[in-house]
């Protein structure tokens, strides 16, 4: 990840610097993963891919501008990404929509935590959208969308474990 350019203040405009530039890496990419997506969607859901794309390219944007402000330089676009998986179908689309709402939903968490002020409630906001796409295109939910990677970790011995009904 690049922070060419030097931010403002240091220490924590550094990291909300890198977490800026994390969020615009993961915009770029959901860009071209919808690209993808809109590419194999069903008609049924044609539009809903179509307002993704344009909600990313939008946010993708504002990130620019954020880096900038910063004082740094946007990182550009890759000319292509791996997808997570083969992407042959309608179906498989909706799995690569969902995936890339948690990707992104990911590194806005990241964000909220290094921002402050008006770059911190974008932040949320953004998290926010992504996580509600996420459901629309997976029919479910997670807790603490941003999050599911601590959810996927094993308890440590001695802890409740997931079918535990202790809090």
């Amino acid at each position: 990840m690049t922070t060419t350019g030097a931010p403002r203040d240091g220490g924590q405009d550094r990291d909300e610097l890198t977490a800026t530039q994390a969020a615009l890496a993961a915009e770029h990419a959901a860009v071209y993963g919808y690209g993808v997506v809109g590419g194999r969607i069903g008609a049924g859901r044609r539009t809903e891919a179509r307002a993704a794309y344009d909600a990313h390219r939008s946010r993708r944007d504002a990130l620019s501008r954020a880096v900038r402000d910063l004082g740094g330089t946007p990182q550009a676009a890759a000319a292509g990404y791996a997808l997570p998986f083969p992407v042959p179908d309608a179906g498989a689309a909706v799995r690569l929509a969902a995936e890339l709402e948690d990707r992104v939903s990911a590194v806005y968490a990241d964000l909220v935590r290094a921002a402050g002020g008006a770059h911190r409630k974008e932040a949320a906001a953004a998290l926010r959208e992504a996580a509600v796409r996420a459901v629309r295109w997976r029919g479910s939910g997670v807790a603490f969308p941003g999050l599911v990677e601590r959810a996927a970790a094993p308890a440590p011995s001695g802890t409740p474990g997931a079918d535990s009904d202790a809090l």
